[in-house]
């Protein structure tokens, strides 16, 4: 049986036991010493332990823990619950505008914490049950909670962003700012569609009443929003701005974000004994697991590598038509269909690796390449059957809320989504821009 024979059913091997259940770090372990040694026999996983030397000696990867731990805190520290109840009623003038507190809130946690599952709990939990009393539209009102709640993927600190440094090779920092502005204009989009619905179908997301406003005054509200806002925006500012000015590398500043996470949870009086230990525990098992897939991608990398893989992939990418950019844009399709069914650590490091030495050869800008892959991997989130983010709010959500109503509420959130896609593809300079202003 020849190499190429072999490498293609170790591919289909793969996403089989996938979707038969097996977690994906045995299923990358699995098939990749299983076919590597039908190909090659044991003497090629000799370099193994140098390759998972190299993992767990990465400094740049010691960013995760220390990132998660701040998400964590924060998430415990109750945050969202703060930042809802000010947002909320600044915003509740408008038609839609508790929508847009609500994509602002995801912003700013997706800035602090970067944890999709706790934002999205926490929004459904805090903010569906008071926008369905004040008549906003079920499907609407999911699609807002779930597009927002997973901004953390795309806004820095982001776990998606670290990976796809060390996949890519490139600066945590330049990739940190080279998403800030896509960031940005997907939570525009957001809000000028809440925006656009207030003016044409205003019954879909009608304002606060009056009388919940004036019950609190105005120098109240603003004496509670600088109370609330300014220490996660504080620390925000500190974090990501030490990590894109170069003043500090990814592991010192997410160091700092994890001291100041602290620091935040203090200032609320929400900082105890039970609330570190229960950080701790769930920073722990989060971070292993992200570093136990990155260890048994190796097996499955050395063997695909060893079995030509890569050269197959290569072969088969020199039959589209189109050039570069077709070979970008069945990328981009292909990150798209396994996000309807696989999370995006696997794609990251199966998917994302297989087609990167094309792009190298055509010397593709690989910080626009992996803002690329991380607006398209949020998608993953949003799209049914196997969407995180709808499961997540599934679970929280009151009886009357159909899981139809989630699955209808996020499809002009997906077409943003795409539209974001082809917007960054069409203008490199969205992405590009901000890391060679600051020199990066």
């Amino acid at each position: 049986m020849s190499l190429e024979i072999i490498a293609t059913l170790m591919l289909v091997a793969f996403f089989v036991l996938l979707l038969l259940g097996i977690p994906v770090g045995l299923t990358l372990a699995t098939t990749g010493v299983v076919f590597g040694v039908l190909g090659f026999g044991l003497p090629l996983f000799n370099l193994l332990p140098h390759r998972i030397f190299g993992v767990v000696t990465n400094s740049t990867l010691l960013a995760i823990p220390l990132f998660v731990f701040m998400g964590v805190m924060l998430e415990k520290s109750r945050l969202a619950e703060d930042l809802m109840d000010v947002v909320g009623l600044a915003a509740g003038q408008l038609r839609g505008g508790l929508g847009i507190g609500i994509v602002l809130v995801g912003v700013l946690m997706g800035a602090t914490t970067g944890i999709v599952g706790a934002t999205v709990v926490t929004l459904g939990l805090l903010t569906l049950p008071g926008m369905l009393r004040r008549g906003y539209d079920p499907a609407v009102a999911c699609g807002v909670i779930c597009a927002s709640g997973t901004l953390g993927q795309i806004i820095p600190p982001s776990l998606i962003l670290i990976l796809l440094a060390d996949i890519t090779n490139q600066s945590v920092g330049t990739l940190f700012a080279a998403a800030m502005l896509p960031g940005l204009m997907l939570s525009a989009m957001y809000v000028l569609y809440l925006l656009g619905l207030g003016i044409w179908r205003p019954h879909l997301v009608p304002a606060v009443p009056q009388e919940e406003r004036a019950a609190v005054s105005t120098a109240q509200l603003a004496g509670k929003i600088i109370r609330v806002a300014a220490p996660p925006i504080g620390l925000v500012v500190a974090v990501l701005g030490s990590i894109v000015a170069g003043i500090a590398a990814p592991s010192e500043a997410a160091a700092m974000g994890a001291l100041g996470s602290i620091a935040v949870a203090a200032i609320g009086r929400r900082l105890t004994v039970q609330v570190l230990r229960e950080t701790c525990q769930a920073t722990t098992r989060i971070s292993a697991m992200v570093l136990f897939i990155l260890i048994c991608a190796q097996a499955f990398s050395l063997a695909f590598r060893g079995l030509q893989g890569e050269a197959l992939v290569q072969d088969a990418f020199k039959l589209l038509p189109g050039g570069i950019n077709a070979s970008i844009w069945f990328l981009m399709l292909l990150i798209f269909v396994l996000g309807f069914f696989i999370e995006w650590i696997e794609i990251s490091y199966i998917a994302v690796p297989l087609f990167l030495p094309i792009f190298i050869e055509a010397n593709v800008d690989l910080v626009w390449l992996a803002t690329l892959i991380c607006v398209n991997l949020q998608t993953s989130f949003l799209t049914p059957p196997f969407g995180w983010s709808l499961f997540f709010l599934r679970g929280v959500a009151p009886p009357e809320i159909s899981t139809g109503d989630i699955y209808r509420g996020i499809i002009p959130f997906v077409a943003m989504q795409i539209l974001a896609l082809v917007l960054i593809f069409s203008f490199p300079g969205i992405a590009t821009w901000l890391p060679k202003a600051i020199g990066w």
